[in-house]
C-alpha cells in the first residue's frame, strides 16, 4: 500500500511563511510549525529539537541559509501527476513565499535608505 502525502494548504503555507519571516528577525519567534517545515527542507538539520535549532540560529543567519538553500528547495524532480508531486510543489510554494518576503524586506530596506 502506497501513501500519498497531504500537501500544505494555502493557509498553512501563509502561517509558516509568516512565522519563518518573523524568526529571521528574532529566532526565538520560531514556532514548532515553522521549525518542522525548516528542518525537513534541504540544507537544514533538526539540531535535535526546536530549542536546539533556535540555539544554533542565535549565532548564525537563518536568512542567509534560506537564501543559500533556495535552489535545493524547489523540488523540480517532481512533475505534475506524479505521486506526492502536489505535496512537494506546495512545499516549494511555501519556501518561495518566504523568499519573496525576504526579497520584499530587502527592497524596502534599499528604498528607505535611498529616500531617507
Amino acid at each position: 500500500m502506497t501513501t500519498t502525502m497531504t500537501p500544505l494548504t494555502q493557509r498553512q503555507q501563509q502561517l509558516i511563511a509568516k512565522n519563518v519571516l518573523a524568526a529571521c528577525k528574532d529566532i526565538t519567534k520560531l514556532n514548532k510549525t515553522g521549525y518542522d517545515f525548516l528542518y525537513q527542507a534541504s540544507g537544514f538539520i533538526a539540531h535535535y529539537n526546536l530549542q536546539g535549532f533556535i540555539d544554533h540560529y542565535s549565532d548564525y543567519s537563518l536568512e542567509d541559509d534560506l537564501a543559500s538553500n533556495a535552489r535545493s528547495n524547489q523540488w523540480h524532480n517532481f512533475r505534475t501527476g506524479e505521486r506526492n508531486a502536489n505535496y512537494y510543489h506546495a512545499k516549494r510554494e511555501c519556501y518561495n513565499m518566504i523568499l519573496g518576503g525576504l526579497a520584499a524586506k530587502e527592497f524596502m530596506r534599499e528604498h528607505l535608505i535611498h529616500i531617507g
